[in-house]
């Protein structure tokens, strides 16, 4: 008898707010079956996770008040499995780990302006992670990337 797959749920973190509906709204075409929560900055993201506990989080790294960095820290702190792709218009992983300090590992990141093919190239190997399911793969019209 096989285990029932998990509910995928995805918490997407954007302090722009056209942005963060344009991001969600994005998401939920794509994914119909995951269930999207959001929030416009870090403290209302780490808020949203103690309830809600989703399995993958998309944030910005540079927003006010809490930045994506450090909501991240304080969600590792809950559920350390959790999944994380980091947006930012800053270049490079070693910023990003540096943002986020205390030897945070960099899974996931993308630099804005956002490549949604990348976006979901990536959501979709967490989620085969999650749910321990064979590869995907992403179809672009042009391309067609296999998720190792």
């Amino acid at each position: 008898m096989e285990s029932p797959k998990p509910s995928i749920s995805i918490l997407v973190v954007e302090d722009e707010a056209i942005t963060l509906e344009f991001l969600v709204t994005t998401l939920a075409k794509k994914y119909p079956n995951v269930t999207l929560y959001q929030a416009l900055n870090g403290k209302t993201g780490l808020e949203l996770f103690e309830v809600h506990t989703p399995y993958i989080v998309i944030t910005d790294i540079n927003m006010p008040g809490m930045s994506g960095g450090q909501m991240a820290g304080k969600i590792r702190a809950i559920k350390p499995d959790t999944k994380f792709i980091f947006l930012t218009g800053d270049t490079g992983k070693l910023s990003i780990e540096a943002a986020v300090g205390n030897g945070f590992k960099i899974e996931h990141y993308i630099d804005k302006p956002i490549d949604f093919w990348d976006l979901f190239f990536i959501i979709e190997k967490c989620i085969g992670e999650i749910t321990h399911s064979t590869p995907l793969s992403v179809i672009d019209g042009n391309r067609v990337r296999h998720l190792d």
